[in-house]
C-alpha cells in the first residue's frame, strides 16, 4: 500500500469512491479533478496494485494558516476494517505538522460513529485535545436534507507520529 499526494489522474476515482461510500457529500468530478491539481499537498491517496482505493482531502484554512482542514475521507469497501483512514490520517499529518500546521479540523455528523471514534482515537494517540462545537445546523443546508455537522479541533500537534 502506497500513500502519496493525488495527481490529476486521481480526480475521477475519487469521486467514484465518494459516490460508492453513500454516506460522504458527492460533488461533481469536476471538483475532485480540481482539488487533485490544487490541493493535493493537503490530501493524500492510498493505492494498492489496482490503483486509489482511499483518499483524505483537506486545505489550509485561509484564515488560520496553522489549521488543516480534513474534508473528506473515504475508503472504498473492500479495505475498511483495515485501519487505511487512520494510517491515512497520519501520513497527512506527519506531512503537514513539520510545515506548522498545529491543528486539525473536520466536521463529523452526530451519527458517524466511526469517523468520531477515529478523530477520537487519532488525538489520544498523539496526546492532543479535541474540542467539539456545534458548526452547522440543518437550518444551513437546503431543503433540510443534511445533519447538522460538528466541528472536531483537535491539537497542538507538536510533531510527527
Amino acid at each position: 500500500m502506497q500513500l502519496q499526494e493525488p495527481s490529476l489522474s486521481d480526480g475521477p476515482e475519487l469521486w467514484r469512491m465518494a459516490r460508492d461510500s453513500r454516506v460522504l457529500d458527492v460533488n461533481s468530478p469536476y471538483s475532485y479533478t480540481l482539488w487533485c491539481r490544487d490541493f493535493a499537498d493537503t490530501s493524500v491517496v492510498a493505492r494498492d496494485a489496482g490503483g486509489p482505493c482511499g483518499f483524505i482531502t483537506g486545505y489550509v484554512r485561509p484564515s488560520r494558516p496553522d489549521t488543516f482542514f480534513v474534508w473528506q475521507v473515504a475508503v472504498d469497501h473492500d479495505h475498511r476494517g483495515q485501519g487505511l483512514a487512520r494510517r491515512m490520517l497520519d501520513h497527512l499529518t506527519d506531512r503537514l505538522a513539520p510545515r506548522g500546521h498545529r491543528f486539525m479540523e473536520a466536521t463529523v455528523t452526530p451519527d458517524n460513529t466511526a469517523s468520531t471514534a477515529m478523530f477520537e482515537s487519532f488525538a489520544r494517540d498523539r496526546g492532543c485535545e479535541v474540542a467539539r462545537s456545534p458548526l452547522f445546523g440543518a437550518e444551513h443546508f437546503p431543503d433540510g436534507g443534511h445533519e447538522p455537522e460538528v466541528l472536531f479541533r483537535i491539537g497542538p500537534i507538536t510533531d510527527a507520529n
